[in-house]
Protein backbone atom coordinates (compact mmCIF):
# COMPACT_ATOMS: atom_id res chain seq x y z
CA UNK A 1 0.00 0.00 0.00
CA UNK A 2 2.89 2.34 0.80
CA UNK A 3 4.36 1.74 -2.65
CA UNK A 4 0.94 2.34 -4.25
CA UNK A 5 0.54 5.56 -2.27
CA UNK A 6 3.92 6.94 -3.34
CA UNK A 7 3.26 5.94 -6.92
CA UNK A 8 -0.13 7.66 -6.92
CA UNK A 9 1.29 10.87 -5.48
CA UNK A 10 4.15 11.12 -7.95
CA UNK A 11 2.90 9.61 -11.19
CA UNK A 12 1.98 12.98 -12.62
CA UNK A 13 5.21 14.71 -11.60
CA UNK A 14 7.78 15.02 -14.38
CA UNK A 15 11.08 14.68 -12.53
CA UNK A 16 14.39 14.85 -14.37
CA UNK A 17 17.07 12.51 -12.99
CA UNK A 18 19.54 14.15 -10.61
CA UNK A 19 22.01 11.29 -10.34
CA UNK A 20 23.86 12.11 -13.55
CA UNK A 21 24.60 15.00 -15.86
CA UNK A 22 23.51 14.34 -19.41
CA UNK A 23 23.38 16.47 -22.51
CA UNK A 24 19.63 16.82 -22.03
CA UNK A 25 19.92 18.08 -18.47
CA UNK A 26 23.10 20.15 -18.70
CA UNK A 27 23.21 22.26 -21.84
CA UNK A 28 20.49 24.72 -20.85
CA UNK A 29 22.06 28.08 -19.98
CA UNK A 30 24.98 30.33 -20.72
CA UNK A 31 26.40 29.37 -17.32
CA UNK A 32 26.49 25.75 -18.46
CA UNK A 33 28.59 26.74 -21.48
CA UNK A 34 30.89 28.84 -19.29
CA UNK A 35 31.33 25.88 -16.96
CA UNK A 36 32.18 23.63 -19.89
CA UNK A 37 34.82 26.03 -21.19
CA UNK A 38 36.42 26.25 -17.72
CA UNK A 39 36.42 22.45 -17.58
CA UNK A 40 38.14 22.31 -20.97
CA UNK A 41 40.99 24.49 -19.70
CA UNK A 42 41.23 22.53 -16.45
CA UNK A 43 41.68 19.28 -18.38
CA UNK A 44 44.19 20.92 -20.70
CA UNK A 45 46.41 22.03 -17.81
CA UNK A 46 47.90 18.56 -17.04
CA UNK A 47 48.91 18.26 -20.70
CA UNK A 48 51.62 20.92 -20.28
CA UNK A 49 53.96 18.41 -18.66
CA UNK A 50 53.39 16.07 -21.58
CA UNK A 51 53.96 18.89 -24.06
CA UNK A 52 57.38 19.41 -22.50
CA UNK A 53 58.20 15.72 -22.91
CA UNK A 54 56.95 15.68 -26.52
CA UNK A 55 58.32 19.05 -27.63
CA UNK A 56 61.52 19.52 -25.64
CA UNK A 57 63.32 16.49 -24.20
CA UNK A 58 64.01 14.72 -27.49
CA UNK A 59 66.13 17.70 -28.52
CA UNK A 60 68.63 16.45 -25.90
CA UNK A 61 68.94 19.93 -24.39
CA UNK A 62 68.60 18.12 -21.05
CA UNK A 63 70.31 14.99 -19.79
CA UNK A 64 70.49 13.09 -16.49
CA UNK A 65 71.42 15.08 -13.41
CA UNK A 66 72.82 14.34 -9.96
CA UNK A 67 69.53 12.95 -8.65
CA UNK A 68 69.30 10.06 -11.10
CA UNK A 69 67.08 9.35 -14.08
CA UNK A 70 63.33 8.60 -14.07
CA UNK A 71 62.28 5.78 -16.39
CA UNK A 72 60.36 8.12 -18.70
CA UNK A 73 63.26 10.53 -19.34
CA UNK A 74 66.12 8.43 -20.68
CA UNK A 75 64.42 7.09 -23.83
CA UNK A 76 63.51 10.68 -24.76
CA UNK A 77 66.81 12.52 -24.58
CA UNK A 78 68.75 9.42 -25.66
CA UNK A 79 66.31 8.89 -28.55
CA UNK A 80 65.96 5.17 -27.81
CA UNK A 81 62.16 5.10 -27.94
CA UNK A 82 60.12 2.01 -28.58
CA UNK A 83 56.47 1.01 -28.20
CA UNK A 84 57.12 -0.22 -24.66
CA UNK A 85 58.70 3.04 -23.48
CA UNK A 86 56.85 4.69 -20.56
CA UNK A 87 55.62 7.66 -22.58
CA UNK A 88 52.55 9.87 -22.20
CA UNK A 89 49.70 8.87 -24.50
CA UNK A 90 47.29 10.99 -26.51
CA UNK A 91 44.37 10.09 -24.22
CA UNK A 92 44.52 13.36 -22.27
CA UNK A 93 44.47 15.43 -25.45
CA UNK A 94 41.43 13.54 -26.74
CA UNK A 95 39.70 14.29 -23.43
CA UNK A 96 40.25 18.00 -24.10
CA UNK A 97 39.06 17.54 -27.69
CA UNK A 98 35.94 15.83 -26.34
CA UNK A 99 35.23 18.93 -24.23
CA UNK A 100 35.66 21.14 -27.28
CA UNK A 101 33.40 18.87 -29.34
CA UNK A 102 30.66 19.05 -26.70
CA UNK A 103 30.85 22.85 -26.64
CA UNK A 104 30.73 23.10 -30.42
CA UNK A 105 27.75 20.74 -30.59
CA UNK A 106 25.57 22.13 -27.80
CA UNK A 107 26.53 25.76 -27.15
CA UNK A 108 24.99 27.02 -30.44
CA UNK A 109 21.57 25.87 -29.18
CA UNK A 110 21.81 27.87 -25.92
CA UNK A 111 20.37 31.34 -25.60
CA UNK A 112 23.19 33.71 -24.56
CA UNK A 113 22.92 37.24 -23.22
CA UNK A 114 24.77 38.32 -26.35
CA UNK A 115 25.88 36.75 -29.59
CA UNK A 116 29.38 38.04 -28.81
CA UNK A 117 29.63 35.84 -25.72
CA UNK A 118 28.46 32.79 -27.65
CA UNK A 119 30.89 33.41 -30.51
CA UNK A 120 33.78 33.89 -28.08
CA UNK A 121 33.15 30.53 -26.41
CA UNK A 122 32.82 28.77 -29.77
CA UNK A 123 36.03 30.42 -30.98
CA UNK A 124 37.94 29.18 -27.93
CA UNK A 125 36.69 25.64 -28.46
CA UNK A 126 37.70 25.69 -32.15
CA UNK A 127 41.17 26.98 -31.24
CA UNK A 128 41.70 24.44 -28.47
CA UNK A 129 40.67 21.57 -30.71
CA UNK A 130 42.97 22.76 -33.49
CA UNK A 131 45.90 23.17 -31.10
CA UNK A 132 45.46 19.69 -29.60
CA UNK A 133 45.44 18.12 -33.07
CA UNK A 134 48.51 20.20 -33.97
CA UNK A 135 50.37 18.74 -30.99
CA UNK A 136 49.37 15.22 -31.99
CA UNK A 137 50.08 15.42 -35.72
CA UNK A 138 53.61 16.66 -35.03
CA UNK A 139 54.16 13.98 -32.41
CA UNK A 140 52.65 10.85 -34.03
CA UNK A 141 51.73 11.86 -37.59
CA UNK A 142 48.21 10.86 -38.62
CA UNK A 143 45.86 10.26 -35.69
CA UNK A 144 42.16 9.34 -35.38
CA UNK A 145 40.06 12.35 -36.34
CA UNK A 146 37.19 12.84 -33.90
CA UNK A 147 35.07 15.92 -34.56
CA UNK A 148 31.92 15.01 -32.61
CA UNK A 149 31.58 14.18 -28.90
CA UNK A 150 31.73 10.54 -27.90
CA UNK A 151 28.54 10.17 -25.86
CA UNK A 152 28.22 6.40 -25.81
CA UNK A 153 30.18 3.41 -27.01
CA UNK A 154 29.56 1.88 -30.38
CA UNK A 155 31.67 0.27 -33.07
CA UNK A 156 31.82 3.63 -34.81
CA UNK A 157 33.67 5.03 -31.78
CA UNK A 158 36.72 3.14 -32.98
CA UNK A 159 38.57 5.11 -35.65
CA UNK A 160 41.43 4.41 -37.97
CA UNK A 161 44.16 7.00 -38.24
CA UNK A 162 43.44 9.88 -40.58
CA UNK A 163 46.27 10.98 -42.86
CA UNK A 164 48.56 13.84 -41.93
CA UNK A 165 47.04 15.84 -44.79
CA UNK A 166 43.51 15.29 -43.47
CA UNK A 167 44.52 16.35 -39.95
CA UNK A 168 46.14 19.55 -41.16
CA UNK A 169 43.16 20.37 -43.37
CA UNK A 170 40.91 19.98 -40.33
CA UNK A 171 43.21 22.13 -38.15
CA UNK A 172 43.23 24.94 -40.70
CA UNK A 173 39.43 24.93 -41.01
CA UNK A 174 39.08 25.06 -37.22
CA UNK A 175 41.46 28.01 -37.00
CA UNK A 176 39.66 29.91 -39.76
CA UNK A 177 36.37 29.34 -37.94
CA UNK A 178 37.88 30.50 -34.64
CA UNK A 179 39.43 33.66 -36.04
CA UNK A 180 36.15 34.60 -37.75
CA UNK A 181 34.24 34.11 -34.46
CA UNK A 182 36.49 36.00 -32.04
CA UNK A 183 34.76 39.35 -31.51
CA UNK A 184 37.94 41.47 -31.43
CA UNK A 185 41.73 41.40 -31.20
CA UNK A 186 41.81 41.86 -27.42
CA UNK A 187 43.24 39.57 -24.77
CA UNK A 188 41.22 38.17 -21.87
CA UNK A 189 42.40 39.14 -18.38
CA UNK A 190 45.50 37.16 -17.50
CA UNK A 191 46.00 35.93 -21.08
CA UNK A 192 45.40 32.30 -20.02
CA UNK A 193 42.46 31.71 -22.38
CA UNK A 194 42.51 31.55 -26.16
CA UNK A 195 42.05 34.85 -28.00
CA UNK A 196 42.21 36.04 -31.59
CA UNK A 197 45.95 36.90 -31.34
CA UNK A 198 46.59 33.46 -29.80
CA UNK A 199 44.60 31.74 -32.57
CA UNK A 200 46.68 33.63 -35.11
CA UNK A 201 49.83 32.41 -33.33
CA UNK A 202 48.66 28.82 -33.77
CA UNK A 203 47.77 29.57 -37.39
CA UNK A 204 51.24 30.97 -38.11
CA UNK A 205 52.86 27.98 -36.42
CA UNK A 206 50.73 25.57 -38.45
CA UNK A 207 51.39 27.24 -41.80
CA UNK A 208 55.13 27.49 -41.16
CA UNK A 209 55.08 23.75 -40.52
CA UNK A 210 53.09 22.89 -43.64
CA UNK A 211 55.09 25.39 -45.67
CA UNK A 212 58.35 23.66 -44.77
CA UNK A 213 57.37 20.05 -44.06
CA UNK A 214 54.53 19.52 -46.54
CA UNK A 215 55.59 21.56 -49.55
CA UNK A 216 53.11 24.33 -48.83
CA UNK A 217 55.62 26.82 -50.19
CA UNK A 218 55.11 30.55 -50.56
CA UNK A 219 51.35 30.38 -50.20
CA UNK A 220 51.66 28.90 -46.70
CA UNK A 221 54.50 31.23 -45.72
CA UNK A 222 52.43 34.23 -46.83
CA UNK A 223 49.47 33.03 -44.75
CA UNK A 224 51.77 32.60 -41.74
CA UNK A 225 53.24 36.09 -42.19
CA UNK A 226 49.79 37.67 -42.47
CA UNK A 227 48.71 35.98 -39.24
CA UNK A 228 51.86 37.20 -37.48
CA UNK A 229 51.32 40.75 -38.72
CA UNK A 230 47.79 40.60 -37.35
CA UNK A 231 49.14 39.67 -33.90
CA UNK A 232 51.31 42.78 -33.92
CA UNK A 233 48.20 44.96 -34.10
CA UNK A 234 47.19 43.66 -30.65
CA UNK A 235 48.45 44.77 -27.23
CA UNK A 236 51.88 43.09 -27.27
CA UNK A 237 55.41 44.32 -26.61
CA UNK A 238 58.81 43.03 -25.54
CA UNK A 239 59.69 43.47 -21.88
CA UNK A 240 63.06 45.09 -21.23
CA UNK A 241 64.02 42.58 -18.55
CA UNK A 242 63.93 39.10 -20.09
CA UNK A 243 63.68 37.25 -16.76
CA UNK A 244 60.61 39.26 -15.74
CA UNK A 245 58.52 37.64 -18.52
CA UNK A 246 58.27 34.48 -16.42
CA UNK A 247 58.02 35.94 -12.91
CA UNK A 248 55.22 34.64 -10.71
CA UNK A 249 54.30 38.25 -9.86
CA UNK A 250 54.18 39.27 -13.52
CA UNK A 251 51.75 36.77 -15.03
CA UNK A 252 49.77 37.88 -18.07
CA UNK A 253 52.25 40.62 -19.00
CA UNK A 254 52.28 42.24 -22.43
CA UNK A 255 54.70 39.72 -23.88
CA UNK A 256 52.39 36.80 -23.14
CA UNK A 257 49.99 35.74 -25.90
CA UNK A 258 48.74 32.49 -24.39
CA UNK A 259 49.85 30.67 -21.24
CA UNK A 260 48.43 27.93 -19.05
CA UNK A 261 47.83 29.36 -15.59
CA UNK A 262 49.29 27.88 -12.41
CA UNK A 263 48.69 29.63 -9.12
CA UNK A 264 49.00 29.07 -5.38
CA UNK A 265 45.83 27.55 -3.89
CA UNK A 266 44.33 27.28 -7.37
CA UNK A 267 46.21 24.43 -9.05
CA UNK A 268 48.89 21.83 -8.63
CA UNK A 269 52.49 22.62 -9.47
CA UNK A 270 53.83 23.06 -12.98
CA UNK A 271 55.50 19.81 -13.99
CA UNK A 272 58.25 19.30 -15.20
CA UNK A 273 60.14 22.46 -14.22
CA UNK A 274 60.59 21.20 -10.67
CA UNK A 275 62.51 18.25 -12.14
CA UNK A 276 65.30 20.48 -13.44
CA UNK A 277 66.17 22.02 -10.07
CA UNK A 278 67.82 20.48 -6.97
CA UNK A 279 66.23 18.24 -4.37
CA UNK A 280 67.47 18.93 -0.81
CA UNK A 281 69.14 15.49 -0.76
CA UNK A 282 71.19 16.53 -3.81
CA UNK A 283 72.18 19.90 -2.36
CA UNK A 284 75.90 20.35 -1.62
CA UNK A 285 76.89 21.71 1.77
CA UNK A 286 76.05 25.39 2.07
CA UNK A 287 79.64 26.18 3.05
CA UNK A 288 80.80 24.83 -0.34
CA UNK A 289 78.60 27.18 -2.35
CA UNK A 290 79.05 30.84 -3.22
CA UNK A 291 76.41 33.31 -1.95
CA UNK A 292 74.89 33.90 -5.41
CA UNK A 293 74.29 30.17 -5.89
CA UNK A 294 72.84 29.82 -2.41
CA UNK A 295 70.37 32.60 -3.23
CA UNK A 296 69.25 30.80 -6.42
CA UNK A 297 68.79 27.49 -4.61
CA UNK A 298 66.83 28.93 -1.70
CA UNK A 299 63.58 27.15 -0.84
CA UNK A 300 64.77 23.55 -0.65
CA UNK A 301 62.34 21.83 -3.02
CA UNK A 302 62.46 20.27 -6.47
CA UNK A 303 64.02 17.22 -8.07
CA UNK A 304 67.49 16.69 -9.49
CA UNK A 305 66.59 14.73 -12.63
CA UNK A 306 67.33 17.06 -15.55
CA UNK A 307 70.59 18.86 -16.28
CA UNK A 308 71.05 21.45 -19.05
CA UNK A 309 73.54 19.96 -21.51
CA UNK A 310 76.94 21.51 -22.41
CA UNK A 311 76.15 21.86 -26.13
CA UNK A 312 73.21 24.09 -25.18
CA UNK A 313 75.00 26.16 -22.55
CA UNK A 314 77.92 26.89 -24.86
CA UNK A 315 75.69 28.62 -27.40
CA UNK A 316 74.79 31.46 -25.00
CA UNK A 317 77.15 34.43 -24.93
CA UNK A 318 77.93 35.77 -21.45
CA UNK A 319 76.71 39.20 -22.62
CA UNK A 320 73.27 37.77 -23.42
CA UNK A 321 70.86 38.43 -20.53
CA UNK A 322 68.94 35.31 -21.57
CA UNK A 323 71.82 33.15 -20.36
CA UNK A 324 71.53 33.91 -16.64
CA UNK A 325 67.74 34.10 -16.96
CA UNK A 326 67.59 30.58 -18.44
CA UNK A 327 70.04 28.42 -16.48
CA UNK A 328 72.55 28.40 -13.62
CA UNK A 329 75.76 26.39 -13.56
CA UNK A 330 76.38 25.06 -10.06
CA UNK A 331 79.95 24.81 -8.83
CA UNK A 332 81.23 23.37 -5.56
CA UNK A 333 84.15 24.87 -3.66
CA UNK A 334 85.46 21.69 -2.01
CA UNK A 335 86.53 22.50 1.53
CA UNK A 336 84.52 25.71 1.64
CA UNK A 337 83.93 28.93 -0.28
CA UNK A 338 85.92 30.88 -1.38
CA UNK A 339 89.20 29.04 -0.83
CA UNK A 340 88.16 25.51 -1.81
CA UNK A 341 88.89 23.88 -5.16
CA UNK A 342 86.17 24.88 -7.64
CA UNK A 343 84.56 21.92 -9.41
CA UNK A 344 81.50 21.66 -11.66
CA UNK A 345 78.44 20.00 -10.08
CA UNK A 346 75.37 20.39 -12.35
CA UNK A 347 73.31 22.94 -14.30
CA UNK A 348 69.70 23.78 -13.43
CA UNK A 349 67.19 25.72 -15.51
CA UNK A 350 66.16 29.00 -13.87
CA UNK A 351 63.71 30.42 -16.42
CA UNK A 352 60.87 28.73 -14.55
CA UNK A 353 62.10 28.70 -10.95
CA UNK A 354 58.81 28.87 -9.06
CA UNK A 355 57.97 31.18 -6.18
CA UNK A 356 59.00 31.22 -2.52
CA UNK A 357 56.00 30.87 -0.20
CA UNK A 358 56.58 30.66 3.57
CA UNK A 359 60.23 29.87 2.96
CA UNK A 360 59.59 27.04 0.49
CA UNK A 361 59.83 26.98 -3.30
CA UNK A 362 56.69 26.00 -5.21
CA UNK A 363 56.44 25.58 -8.98
CA UNK A 364 53.47 27.72 -9.87
CA UNK A 365 55.04 28.97 -13.09
CA UNK A 366 52.65 29.50 -15.97
CA UNK A 367 53.38 27.24 -18.93
CA UNK A 368 53.96 29.79 -21.68
CA UNK A 369 52.80 28.50 -25.06
CA UNK A 370 53.13 31.64 -27.20
CA UNK A 371 54.73 35.00 -26.47
CA UNK A 372 55.84 38.01 -28.48
CA UNK A 373 59.57 37.11 -28.68
CA UNK A 374 58.55 33.78 -30.23
CA UNK A 375 56.23 35.60 -32.66
CA UNK A 376 59.00 37.92 -33.88
CA UNK A 377 61.24 34.96 -34.68
CA UNK A 378 58.42 33.13 -36.47
CA UNK A 379 57.93 36.32 -38.46
CA UNK A 380 61.63 36.37 -39.34
CA UNK A 381 61.35 32.73 -40.42
CA UNK A 382 58.36 33.43 -42.66
CA UNK A 383 60.04 36.45 -44.23
CA UNK A 384 63.23 34.53 -44.92
CA UNK A 385 61.27 31.70 -46.53
CA UNK A 386 59.66 34.30 -48.83
CA UNK A 387 63.05 35.83 -49.73
CA UNK A 388 62.43 38.94 -47.61
CA UNK A 389 64.91 40.50 -45.19
CA UNK A 390 64.28 39.19 -41.62
CA UNK A 391 66.74 41.57 -39.97
CA UNK A 392 64.27 43.94 -38.32
CA UNK A 393 62.46 41.22 -36.40
CA UNK A 394 65.60 39.35 -35.33
CA UNK A 395 67.25 42.57 -34.22
CA UNK A 396 64.29 43.51 -32.01
CA UNK A 397 64.91 40.28 -30.12
CA UNK A 398 68.67 40.74 -30.03
CA UNK A 399 68.48 44.36 -28.91
CA UNK A 400 66.53 43.28 -25.84
CA UNK A 401 68.88 40.33 -25.24
CA UNK A 402 72.19 42.20 -25.41
CA UNK A 403 71.22 45.68 -24.23
CA UNK A 404 74.25 47.97 -24.13
CA UNK A 405 76.28 45.36 -26.04
CA UNK A 406 73.76 45.08 -28.88
CA UNK A 407 76.05 46.77 -31.45
CA UNK A 408 78.31 43.68 -31.28
CA UNK A 409 75.45 41.35 -32.15
CA UNK A 410 73.49 43.10 -34.91
CA UNK A 411 72.02 40.60 -37.36
CA UNK A 412 72.97 41.18 -40.99
CA UNK A 413 70.91 39.61 -43.77
CA UNK A 414 72.60 36.74 -45.62
CA UNK A 415 71.48 33.86 -47.80
CA UNK A 416 68.29 31.92 -47.02
CA UNK A 417 70.31 28.99 -45.71
CA UNK A 418 72.53 31.17 -43.54
CA UNK A 419 69.54 33.08 -42.20
CA UNK A 420 67.64 29.89 -41.36
CA UNK A 421 70.60 28.58 -39.36
CA UNK A 422 70.79 31.80 -37.37
CA UNK A 423 67.01 32.00 -36.86
CA UNK A 424 66.94 28.46 -35.50
CA UNK A 425 69.79 29.26 -33.10
CA UNK A 426 68.06 32.48 -32.04
CA UNK A 427 64.91 30.48 -31.31
CA UNK A 428 66.94 28.23 -29.03
CA UNK A 429 68.41 31.21 -27.17
CA UNK A 430 65.05 32.96 -26.90
CA UNK A 431 62.69 30.07 -26.14
CA UNK A 432 64.96 27.55 -24.39
CA UNK A 433 63.05 25.09 -22.17
CA UNK A 434 59.65 26.44 -23.27
CA UNK A 435 58.67 23.24 -25.06
CA UNK A 436 59.42 24.30 -28.65
CA UNK A 437 62.92 23.16 -29.50
CA UNK A 438 62.26 19.58 -30.70
CA UNK A 439 59.48 20.74 -33.00
CA UNK A 440 61.67 23.65 -34.19
CA UNK A 441 64.42 21.17 -35.12
CA UNK A 442 61.91 19.09 -37.08
CA UNK A 443 60.48 22.10 -38.90
CA UNK A 444 63.94 23.30 -39.93
CA UNK A 445 65.05 19.75 -40.86
CA UNK A 446 67.99 19.81 -38.44
CA UNK A 447 67.23 17.08 -35.89
CA UNK A 448 69.82 14.57 -37.10
CA UNK A 449 72.43 17.30 -37.44
CA UNK A 450 72.01 19.12 -34.12
CA UNK A 451 70.74 16.53 -31.63
CA UNK A 452 73.77 14.67 -30.24
CA UNK A 453 71.85 11.44 -29.57
CA UNK A 454 70.59 11.37 -33.18
CA UNK A 455 73.81 12.17 -35.00
CA UNK A 456 74.76 8.50 -35.23
CA UNK A 457 71.29 7.51 -36.44
CA UNK A 458 71.11 9.42 -39.72
CA UNK A 459 68.70 7.72 -42.12
CA UNK A 460 66.34 6.45 -39.42
CA UNK A 461 63.69 9.00 -40.31
CA UNK A 462 61.01 7.08 -38.44
CA UNK A 463 62.60 8.41 -35.24
CA UNK A 464 61.21 11.86 -36.04
CA UNK A 465 57.82 10.59 -34.91
CA UNK A 466 57.02 9.03 -31.56
CA UNK A 467 55.91 5.41 -31.32
CA UNK A 468 52.32 4.73 -30.35
CA UNK A 469 52.66 3.05 -26.98
CA UNK A 470 51.33 -0.44 -26.38
CA UNK A 471 48.64 0.71 -23.95
CA UNK A 472 47.08 2.86 -26.69
CA UNK A 473 47.22 0.09 -29.29
CA UNK A 474 45.50 -2.29 -26.88
CA UNK A 475 42.41 -0.06 -26.63
CA UNK A 476 42.47 1.22 -30.22
CA UNK A 477 42.30 -1.93 -32.39
CA UNK A 478 42.00 0.05 -35.63
CA UNK A 479 45.13 2.10 -34.95
CA UNK A 480 48.34 0.79 -36.51
CA UNK A 481 51.85 1.42 -35.18
CA UNK A 482 54.15 3.97 -36.81
CA UNK A 483 56.56 2.28 -39.24
CA UNK A 484 59.96 1.52 -37.73
CA UNK A 485 58.63 0.79 -34.26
Amino acid sequence: MACFSVSSCTKDLKLEPISQISAASYWKTENDANGAIYGMYARFRPQTGNMFLWGELRSNDFGPSVGGEPADHGPLYRNTLNASSPLPTWLGLYTVIHDANLILKYAPEIKFTSETNKNNILAQAHTMRAFCYFIMVRTWGGVPLVDTPTEGYSESSQRERATVEQIFSFIKKDLDAAIALFPNNNFPAGRFAWSKPAANAVKADVYLWTGKRMNGGNSDFTTALNALNEIETSDVSLLTNFASIFDYTNKGNKEIIFAVRYKDQESGESVPYDQSFLHPQSMPNNKDLDPATLAVLTGGRGYSYLQVQPHIRSQFDVKDQRRDASFKEIYIYAGGYPGGAKTYYTTIQTKFDGVIISGQRFWYDDYVIYRYGDILLMKAEAKNALGQDPSADINKVRQRAYGANYSQFVFVNGSKVQNDELILKERLLETAFEGHYWWDLLRFGKAFELVPSLQSQVGKDYLLLFPIVQSTLSIEPKVKQNPGY
